[in-house]
């Protein structure tokens, strides 16, 4: 039975704030425009033509003022397929947006782009024709032509430079009827949620539901989803933002230059998440590409959540659910901290379940233990199993801090850093996530070695006595060269001796002094 969820202002794009929506035909320079605008690489460029397929939404400073654009894939004429797909999600932006960026390339007009500029007309109210691939001071003629087409607005641009953006951004401040600030506007805070896996696995057909909307077109074509998708939602007085990603295969299934690009921008948005849901097919169990995965992520300190989705094809043995867990715990000891869910994002069961638990996540992420608390639970924990002994003596944990959050991080001061044991250090990072409160996420423990001021022993002997040993050295040998024998009993004679060549020392030092 499919689960309620409570989920507010569901939307693919933050409809609180004015939206952008870039529009045009394929290689036209949108996403290069995209990019440019919100100064990141979100959007893939490439000159192969229908590289962008899904709308990506980012939150964009027009004047310091937050909006949001969208970057969209291209629109064809093509009616069938995939094609057809991308080309009715781009189209329909139109009609949400405040604003349309309708992008042209200024060398050839095609007759997707007289179909476009047609699909605009009950629009032209918000309409900006962008004439793109204004590279040279030749080419800045040929933007006149445009104003035939009888829209208003027309901005002549090099995406790829940089030129003409002044009179874009300006002339959008003027439509979104804006002001230029002088501070910019705060972004509330939000936990990000990276989806990875495979291709297939149900990445997308979660992002939709969570969103309450296409965010990511469904397709059974593996690597449908190439950009970052993204979207925000509210459950439970959360804000979330959910970065639906391609699907992650092996690098001899990667045949395209653009799926090369687009599962390195996978990989990388791990670096931006908070919490990382890996999607597993429950029916197809772990994957060596899924263990690799799992290790990017403990490696940069996220937390993960493994997701056994597609409970719902399950075939109905008793403890059949069970048997995978217990099976992926023994075959992934990588991620024995992180949480299980199971779900249907089909049938959307679970899926509370899963979202009370990112939040669990993300509190551990950025829990903090004061220091005195720390060193208390490490003097209980040392004083319970002792560190052992190495060839050197007992290895000591001398006390120790919490040094970040988001990833977490420890650090352990010790009285010595070599060969210390492994498995220590593993007793240690399993009593912090026992007692502290940091089970769920993995945690990452440095050493550093505690030194001490060197003993007089280690700086060895001061100036004063190797002084005094010379001097004592030299009046033995000047007895010696007089024929003076080496009586017995000689200790009361050494003492004297010293007690001559302190005083001969003493002496020299203050007529230098005195000079």
């Amino acid at each position: 039975m499919a689960e309620k969820l409570e989920i507010k202002n569901k939307a693919d794009i933050d409809t609180s704030l004015p939206m952008i929506a870039i529009l045009g035909r394929p290689n036209v320079g949108k996403s290069t425009l995209f990019n440019r605008l919100i100064r990141e690489r979100r959007a893939i460029t490439d000159p192969t033509p229908g590289v962008t397929r899904d709308p990506i939404p980012s939150r964009y400073l027009l004047g310091n003022n937050a909006v949001t654009l969208v970057d969209s894939g291209g629109v064809k004429l093509d009616k069938e397929g995939l094609d057809y797909a991308v080309s009715e999600k781009s189209l329909s932006l139109a009609s949400q947006a405040d604003l349309i960026l309708l992008v042209m390339d200024c060398t050839d007009v095609t007759r997707e782009d007289q179909m476009l500029l047609d699909e605009m007309r009950p629009y032209t109210d918000k309409v900006i024709l962008v004439v793109n691939k204004v590279d040279d001071v030749k080419r800045e003629d040929l933007v006149w032509n445009f104003f035939s087409y009888g829209y208003q607005r027309v901005v002549g641009i090099s995406a790829a430079h940089g030129s003409g953006f002044e009179e874009l951004e300006n002339t959008m401040l003027g439509m979104l009827d804006l002001e230029e600030r002088e501070e910019e506007e705060e972004e509330r805070e939000s936990v990000k949620i990276a989806i990875l896996g495979k291709p297939n696995t149900g990445k997308s057909t979660l992002t939709n539901l969570l969103t309450g909307r296409d965010v990511s077109i469904v397709s059974d074509i593996a690597g449908t989803t190439r950009d970052v998708m993204r979207a925000s939602f509210e459950y439970k007085g959360n804000d979330y933002t959910v970065l639906d990603t391609a699907g992650i295969r092996r690098k001899s299934k990667v045949e395209e230059d653009v799926e090369y690009y687009s599962v390195n921008r996978a990989i990388k948005t791990i670096d931006e998440a908070d919490v990382v849901l890996l999607m597993v097919d429950v029916t197809e169990g772990l994957s060596e590409q899924d263990k690799k995965i799992a290790s990017l992520i403990v490696r940069r300190g996220k937390g993960v959540i493994l997701v056994l989705n597609k409970i719902d094809m399950l075939s109905g043995v008793k403890n059949e659910l069970v048997a995978v867990e217990d099976r992926i715990r023994f075959l992934f000891p990588i991620l024995n901290f992180a949480p299980i869910v199971s779900i249907s994002a089909l049938e959307s069961v679970n899926v509370g379940d899963l979202l009370s638990t990112v939040i669990r996540v993300w509190k551990q992420l950025n829990k903090r233990v004061d220091t005195a608390t720390l060193n208390e639970a490490l003097k209980s924990w040392t004083s319970e199993y002792e560190p052992p002994r190495g060839s050197e003596g007992h290895y000591k944990v001398l006390y120790a801090t919490q040094v970040s959050t988001t990833p977490v991080r420890f650090l352990l001061f010790v009285n010595r850093i070599k060969d210390f044991p492994e498995s220590y250090i593993s007793y240690i990072k399993n009593m912090i996530r026992k007692d502290l409160g940091f089970k769920d996420i993995p945690i990452e423990i440095s050493l550093r070695e505690r030194r001490r001021n060197p003993s007089l022993n280690e700086r060895g002997p001061s100036k004063e006595t190797l002084d005094i040993k010379r001097a004592v050295k030299r009046t033995e040998r000047s007895g010696r060269a007089k024929g003076v024998s080496k009586k017995p009993g000689g200790k009361a004679r050494e003492g004297k001796a010293m007690e001559r060549a302190k005083k001969v020392v003493r002496n020299n030092r203050q007529a230098r002094k005195g000079k």
